[in-house]
């Protein structure tokens, strides 16, 4: 750090240090591959400058020797020196990689949080609304959006003047959407949502990240001032017979189709418009400290990483973060909003007691219910025993988590660890995770 003030003579000895090591990884990797003349030339150079060093000679006699070393093993180094700078920057490169993805498997691991089960103690993908008045981003602004916001504006365009439809689904009530192929930055496989839209019949899509699920809300808000208004607009075009039956691909590659009905909106729009338009912000990202958990059990209230695929009702390998409710020999039960661990309602973090009191934006736990048959848990009125080597792991937004409620307990082999720090975005969430 201060070689800036040492001395020409030490400055020159840390020199010949550096090329007496390259003198030797010379030897060690091309000795059988090297004349006898060459490798009695090598080692006579090498040995003399490290009299030298040993000796304390000067700095003018030590840059000769290292002017000699050079000479041999410029012609006896082959691959290993001299080096071109494709090459070095190569090694560099690898040996980079090799670093990160050992802090990545063994200490510190990135993750991204995708939904808003654990809202709003961390924050998955979040669509914003553009509001009717808004004019157009500049690049500037769009850019420093997405440097601390990671916002992304999503915007459908009417490819003419007309009303506009949307298609719901029949399986799910929802609107409708097919899952698609795609690839992030244009390299790396995925899967997206696409929806289908229709101004005057004429289609138009949006594409979203698979995990974001908040259009059909993003829709409507834009189109009616709630939902009852929206089922009106149903009804009123059913008894005019201006709803279309079909059927849409559910996810490509495959030959599974949806039920769905055009629905006409009664809105209208001209060409060039927007039909849609909301900023998509990234899900908070966060390192998940991997070690811990090698020494110490999890403690109820932590937050929880795991993988999924052990877990029959999910079965693909995901990473989920809940909340930690219950350890082996727990008994765990909900009477709304108050979630109850052997007995007494629940301690251990912050969010328990925010659920509890159903302090906004904390909604409370809600019981599983028979009328949704995703439910396999924690109905009302049923206490549930967490296994001996599993676990319990429960979302804050508890209305809108898909949890252990739903899929059960989850295998002690799988888990990852606890949230450390929140890294990105740059918003109040920013730093040390809860």
């Amino acid at each position: 750090m201060f070689g800036f003030f040492d001395s020409q003579e030490k400055k020159m000895r840390s020199n010949a240090a550096n090329w007496l090591e390259l003198a030797d990884k010379v030897w060690n990797f091309r000795s059988d591959r090297l004349s006898v003349g060459e490798a009695d030339e090598l080692i006579a150079r090498r040995d003399a400058l490290r009299r030298m060093v040993a000796e304390r000679a000067d700095a003018g006699k030590l840059k000769l020797g290292i002017e000699s070393l050079e000479g041999i093993l410029s012609r006896a180094g082959g691959a290993v020196y001299p080096k071109t700078s494709l090459v070095e920057n190569v090694e560099f490169f690898l040996v980079a990689a090799i670093v990160i993805l050992g802090i990545r498997t063994y200490f510190l691991q990135p993750f991204k949080i995708p939904t808003n089960s654990m809202w709003p103690t961390y924050y998955g993908m979040t669509g914003v609304p553009v509001p009717a008045n808004a004019g157009s981003r500049g690049p500037i602004a769009s850019f420093l959006n997405f440097a601390v916001l990671g916002a992304e504006r999503k915007v459908v365009t009417a490819p003419r003047s007309g009303e506009v439809s949307v298609v719901l689904s029949t399986r799910t009530g929802g609107i409708a959407y097919t899952v698609r192929n795609a690839r992030t930055w244009l390299v790396f496989p995925t899967q997206v949502r696409e929806y289908t839209f229709f101004v005057d019949s004429a289609p138009v899509t949006l594409r979203v990240p698979l995990d974001f699920n908040q259009v059909d809300e993003l829709f409507l808000s834009a189109y009616f001032p709630d939902r009852n208004a929206f089922g009106v607009q149903v009804q009123q075009a059913s008894h005019t017979g201006g709803i279309e039956n079909s059927l849409q691909l559910r996810e490509e590659g495959t030959r599974d189709f949806d039920e769905v009905r055009k629905i006409p909106t009664g809105h209208s729009v001209a060409s060039g418009e927007p039909v849609l338009r909301f900023d998509l912000l990234t899900g908070d990202q966060l390192f998940v400290d991997r070690i811990s958990y090698h020494f110490m059990r999890p403690s109820v209230g932590q937050g929880f990483v795991f993988r999924t695929d052990h877990i029959p009702m999910i079965g693909q390998q995901q990473y989920f973060i809940k909340r930690l409710a219950g350890t082996p020999g727990d008994h765990i039960e909900i009477r709304q909003p108050v979630l109850y661990r052997n007995g007494a309602p629940i301690t251990g973090a912050h969010a328990f007691d925010l659920n509890a009191g159903r302090v906004s934006p904390y909604r409370g736990y809600v019981n599983a219910t028979h009328e949704d048959y995703r439910y396999s848990y924690l109905f009302k009125g049923q206490t549930v025993t967490v296994p001996e080597h599993g676990y319990l792991a429960l979302g804050d937004n508890s209305p809108d988590s898909l949890d252990g409620r739903f899929w059960g307990f989850v295998p002690a082999k799988d888990v990852i660890g606890r949230p450390l720090f929140i890294y990105y975005p740059f918003t109040r969430r920013w730093g040390p995770a809860r």
